[in-house]
């Protein structure tokens, strides 16, 4: 009899993708994942970012943060559903800026509550890649 050994659930990929356009997501922020292309905004990145807690892809969240306000780790919370994301603003943040704010608001559940996170991101650049640097918390 062989042995089996279990190897770590990964969340599937959903079909749609999570960040709100309308994209299947590995043409959308899934290649972002993936590492096939870099988000060429701050606001491609913080939909990516949106998606990546959608699908609990800690790994990605860690790579798109600055190196400077980059925790050791991440403890995603299993029970946590991200369900939608608003874009209520951005400012620079295009391939011409080397800083940019995106405000949004992302709605989820957790359990059978029903919440909302009003955030205005600030992003910058680190060897021409936009990663995510802090926010301020709007509500």
């Amino acid at each position: 009899m062989s042995r089996r050994t279990q190897r770590p659930v990964r969340p599937v990929a959903p079909k749609a993708c999570p960040c709100g356009l309308p994209a299947a997501y590995a043409e959308c922020c899934g290649r972002y994942h993936s590492g096939a292309a870099a988000a060429p905004t701050a606001e491609a990145l913080m939909r990516s970012r949106f998606s990546a807690f959608a699908v609990q892809d800690g790994p990605y969240l860690l790579r798109t943060w600055h190196p400077d306000t980059r925790p050791a780790g991440l403890d995603l919370d299993p029970g946590m559903r991200w369900t939608r994301l608003e874009i209520l603003d951005t400012t620079d943040g295009s391939a011409f800026h080397t800083t940019g704010t995106v405000t949004f608001r992302a709605h989820y559940t957790h359990g059978s509550e029903a919440g909302s996170l009003h955030e205005q991101s600030r992003f910058s650049r680190v060897e021409g890649a936009w990663v995510y640097l802090d926010a301020v918390f709007a509500d």
